[in-house]
């Protein structure tokens, strides 16, 4: 993975970042996905017949999307993981986690993403379902969803910088 100065999955509107986690989740895309195939997969929905303008107009693209892609495109390049451009939080049960984890008066440091996973693996959620923080089919993915974070950023990252509540 690369690592840029600055978060540039900040930089990144809400939208574009749903879009590219849509594609990178697409269990049929053959490479890895890039800006590039990103941005042509948003010109290949619209018609060929309509010049780009009316084409975004008139499928209620809206414009920056693709202006956004572009100027991205022209500062790292097409070439260039579109993951690192989306937004990476967890989820809000995923948060309830992490928080009980923070609360742990016994611990001496900052939980990382490897110690969610342990606590998680530990049975938490079960624990956390008993006292009424998570709903019964909250846990059924927290497993899944803390191993793509780590695999994204690394099983020292601190978990507190993912917290997300809706």
């Amino acid at each position: 993975m690369i690592r840029y100065p600055v978060d540039v999955s900040a930089r990144v509107s809400p939208n574009l970042s749903s879009l590219i986690e849509s594609r990178v989740a697409d269990p049929d895309a053959e490479q890895p996905v890039t800006l590039a195939s990103v941005r042509a997969f948003i010109a290949g929905l619209l018609p060929p017949s309509l010049d780009e303008t009316e084409r975004l107009h008139h499928f209620d693209i809206d414009e920056s999307l693709l202006d956004e892609l572009d100027a991205l495109i022209a500062e790292y390049g097409g070439d260039v993981l579109a993951i690192d451009f989306a937004e990476s939080n967890a989820s809000e049960p995923l948060s309830r986690v992490i928080d009980a984890v923070l609360g742990d008066e016994n611990r001496e440091n900052p939980p990382t993403l490897g110690a969610i996973r342990d606590a998680i693996a530990s049975g938490l959620p079960a624990k956390l379902v008993g006292d009424g923080d998570l709903e019964d089919d909250e846990d059924e993915t927290l497993l899944a969803e803390i191993e793509a974070l780590i695999r994204r950023h690394g099983e020292d990252a601190l978990a507190e910088q993912f917290l997300r509540y809706e």
